[in-house]
């Protein structure tokens, strides 16, 4: 039995850590270019619920969206919680907050 987790103090290494725990063998033995196509498959989902879903199947395709990106990050050997750093500063770019990069021109 699955150890439990405090909801409250799941932080995103702890939650990348609980998505390796639960699928890391499974999906590591699929590779890396399988696993992305089930990750854009959720994406899709995610997507559809964007047009027309309920806030229920919204939430829940988000949580597999944010699963199948966390699971893909451990097999390329990513930690999620480092690269989120990128925008602890604001905007990569501009380094406001919020962003305050022009938009870009309609082609």
């Amino acid at each position: 039995m699955a150890t439990p987790i405090d909801r409250d103090a799941l932080t995103l290494a702890a939650f990348q850590r609980r998505i390796e725990s639960i699928y890391f063998d499974k999906d590591s033995g699929r590779g890396l270019e399988a696993t992305f196509m089930w990750f854009a498959e959720e994406v899709g989902e995610l997507s559809r619920g964007l047009r027309r879903g309920t806030p229920e199947q919204l939430a829940s395709e988000f949580a597999d969206v944010l699963a199948w990106l966390a699971t893909l990050a451990s097999i390329a050997g990513v930690e999620l919680a480092e690269v989120a750093a990128k925008y602890a500063e604001g905007c990569p770019k501009c380094h406001a907050t919020p962003c305050a990069c022009p938009e870009p021109r309609p082609a």
